[in-house]
């Protein structure tokens, strides 16, 4: 159920510490799917719904996003919170910690962009071609299947957008502008890094360099999985993500 409040979208579910979902580029909140529904049995779980392709097209950048998120956890009244983010949303995750380290209890980063990530690939989008976008879609899952008719609707969707695109290409040059190489060595908060084995977005030697760059941070594999693990396996993901709060104290 998304609630409004002020300029913000966003799903609220449970209660206790507050967990903040930042979903990925061509996804929404209910990217996060399932597993909102394992996590918020112990927390109160946010989803914001970041707007991607709405709003002014000058303004497009993940900076920007990590401001947009400051602004919700301001009118929320959420002083601190544990952020978890997939592909773009591990990146504004990384640059909020950055920026407000006070705000941020710990980071769950899963097929994180800010380091390395394959865009969908320098002919994209192919408008009008929509067995190209089902097939470009389908290769973020290891499971094919995952990537349904309606995902593939709204891809197809975006792509025939002349401002849609302008905006999609402007996020992709923004996160690759926005490198965090050198500034994620200083980001101290405990972070669970959760990747899929098979992610050929943000590869696997993607999440071995993060490991290796934060000094607080622990890697986790879930095999037969890709890009966005917490909608292939929200159970497996769940169970890692609450083991990792639990050890933490989060």
């Amino acid at each position: 159920m998304l609630k409004t409040k002020g300029k913000f979208t966003y799903i609220e579910e449970g209660k206790g510490k507050p967990i903040i979902l930042l979903h990925g580029l061509m996804g929404g909140a209910e990217n996060f799917g399932e597993m909102v529904g394992f996590i918020s049995e112990k927390y109160q779980v946010y989803g914001l719904d970041l707007k991607l392709f709405k709003g002014n097209l000058l303004k497009v950048s993940v900076k920007n996003l990590s401001d947009y998120l400051y602004e919700f956890m301001n009118q929320i009244g959420i002083k601190s919170a544990v952020l978890m983010g997939n592909s773009m949303g591990g990146h504004i995750a990384l640059i909020f910690a950055k920026d407000h380290p006070e705000m941020v209890d710990g980071l769950i980063l899963t097929g994180s962009s800010g380091l390395f990530e394959n865009s969908l690939g320098n002919s994209f989008p192919r408008r009008g071609d929509k067995d190209y976008i089902r097939t470009k879609t389908e290769e973020v899952f290891y499971n094919p299947e995952v990537a349904t008719d309606e995902l593939v609707d709204r891809v197809f969707e975006i792509a025939n957008n002349r401002i849609s695109v302008l905006k999609l290409l402007g996020y992709a040059k923004s996160a690759i502008r926005h490198n965090m190489a050198n500034d994620i060595q200083n980001i101290t908060k405990p972070t669970c890094l959760i990747w899929g084995a098979n992610d050929k977005v943000t590869p696997p030697h993607v999440a071995e360099e993060f490991h290796k760059l934060m000094p607080n941070s622990e890697l986790h594999w879930i095999p037969l999985c890709g890009h966005a693990a917490m909608w292939e396996h929200p159970k497996t993901f769940s169970e890692i993500i609450l083991k990792w709060l639990e050890k933490h104290n989060l």
